[in-house]
């Protein structure tokens, strides 16, 4: 079977069809490569993966190529990505998860780590090792090294769950009743030992568990909670339950999304700017006087505007995992969030961890009698509109309307060219951005105003102006 692995290989990971665009022979031959491009026999790396039907093979295909290369594999079994983060910086050794996020059943992919949780992409080698795996996928041959690796097991999971509590302590806590939807990810797994009493001592915390069952077809709904009605059971329990708050995790667990008391969805900006002030007010007891906090430009101006407020300085920058890593280490950033729920911590080795973030809400909840909607009413002053995506053949075109529209009926807004197009109406208080997806003939549209009214008529014109034929 002939397979291009050009089709899987994306700027951030690998993502395919099992047994069309990735399978056992191709996971092999990357596994290899990967040891190779990266320098990495004699060396240990961490492989898992989450529930889907198809990683245990995954697993075992990449060990072997990693070690017929001269690795050291260690097997550490069914994992969300952010224990792969945790495996890869406390172990400090590369490591690899098979995974594909929120993506269909039919999916797989891997997620590649160097040692320290640093991310593999196409600016530190992944295209690399895509162009030496094709060439053992082609060649039907992998060399074997002089000195082949060893494979041993461990489970990480304990150690992660009182890593995380050690940051985020939820003892002193009020008691509060949390609904989580892992949505047949490994959130069912990683919530009961951090959040519940599997591995650790009870929090005073009361679990609501939806669809904790470990289940890579996904049978209640897909694992992508970025999409409102993969919501709905999340929202309904809270209100039946009447519990405190709601979390959604996607299936790989490194992304949390947060519903109120009433079943509202939290912005994910809002998220962010509570977490940040949490993190900068801890770092300043330590001695930092002016944290960095890292956010990509789609994310709610609140979240600057609270860092400003609050001490700490803002650095913004591109969407994206490896873009806000690779500031949040060359900034020493304390935090960082995404529109996307990607949050960052200086603490878990610049990765992204949705449970950490979670736990910082839970803390913040917890920490005071009030409910959820009256606590986040201060981190979410504005109102956006969500992405909004456009089938638009010409983009280019389409944001040159947009630009022109603008120079000729309002020369006050300010236009900036940084990861698409972002206007700014300095007067108005609005926002817009429009980017170009890199692999689909999308244009995505993000608007942000003071308020509902100018927010849909910024869109609506917006609009008008990109689909226009």
């Amino acid at each position: 079977m002939n397979i291009d692995l050009s089709s899987s290989f994306k700027a951030y990971d690998v993502r395919g069809i099992v047994g069309s665009t990735i399978t056992a022979d191709s996971v092999r031959a990357t596994g290899a490569a990967y040891v190779d491009v990266l320098g990495l026999a004699g060396s240990t790396v961490a492989v898992g993966g989450d529930m889907r039907p198809s990683s245990p093979e995954f697993i075992d295909a990449f060990a072997q190529g990693a070690m017929m290369r001269g690795a050291d594999v260690i097997k550490i079994g069914n994992i969300s990505t952010d224990e792969l983060y945790f495996a890869c910086g406390t172990l400090n050794c590369a490591g690899v998860t098979f995974t594909a996020s929120h993506n269909p059943a039919a999916y797989n992919g891997i997620k590649m780590s160097m040692a320290g949780a640093v991310p593999v992409s196409s600016d530190t080698g992944l295209f690399d090792i895509r162009d030496l795996a094709q060439q053992y996928l082609d060649s039907g041959d992998i060399p074997q090294a002089e000195q082949q690796g060893t494979e041993t097991s461990r489970d990480v999971l304990a150690d992660y769950a009182r890593y995380l509590r050690e940051l985020v302590d939820l003892r002193e806590s009020r008691p509060l009743k949390v609904v989580v939807d892992a949505g047949n990810g490994m959130a069912g797994l990683t919530t009961p030992a951090v959040l519940g009493d599997a591995e650790l001592e009870a929090l005073p915390l009361e679990i609501v568990p939806l669809y904790f069952e470990l289940d890579g077809t996904f049978p209640n709904h897909p694992a992508n909670p970025l999409e409102p009605a993969n919501l709905v059971d999340l929202q309904a329990a809270v209100r039946e339950h009447q519990a405190d708050i709601g979390l959604a995790f996607d299936g790989d667990a490194d992304r949390c999304f947060v519903v109120d008391e009433r079943g509202e969805p939290v912005s994910p900006s809002a998220i962010a700017a509570i977490v940040a002030e949490r993190e900068i007010a801890r770092a300043q007891t330590e001695g930092n006087e002016q944290p960095v906090v890292i956010h990509n430009l789609i994310t709610s101006k609140a979240v600057p505007e609270l860092v400003e407020a609050s001490g700490g300085r803002a650095v913004r920058t591109r969407v994206g995992h490896s873009f806000i890593k690779a500031v949040m280490a060359s900034e020493k950033a304390v935090f960082g969030g995404e529109h996307s729920a990607h949050y960052y911590f200086k603490d878990f080795y610049n990765a992204d961890t949705g449970m950490l973030a979670a736990m910082h809400v839970l803390a913040a909840l917890g920490e005071q009698q009030g409910t959820l909607s009256d606590l986040m009413e201060r981190y979410d002053p504005y109102v956006a509109s969500g992405e909004i995506n456009s089938e638009i053949e010409d983009k280019a075109a389409a944001v040159d309307r947009v630009r022109a529209h603008y120079a000729e009926q309002d020369p006050s807004v300010t236009v900036e060219d940084m990861d698409g197009t972002t206007f700014t109406h300095p007067g108005e208080g609005w926002w817009f951005n429009l980017r170009p997806s890199n692999t689909e003939p999308f244009l995505r549209l993000n608007v942000e105003a003071p308020d509902t009214a100018t927010m849909e008529r910024v869109r609506d014109t917006v609009l008008g102006l990109v689909r226009q034929d």
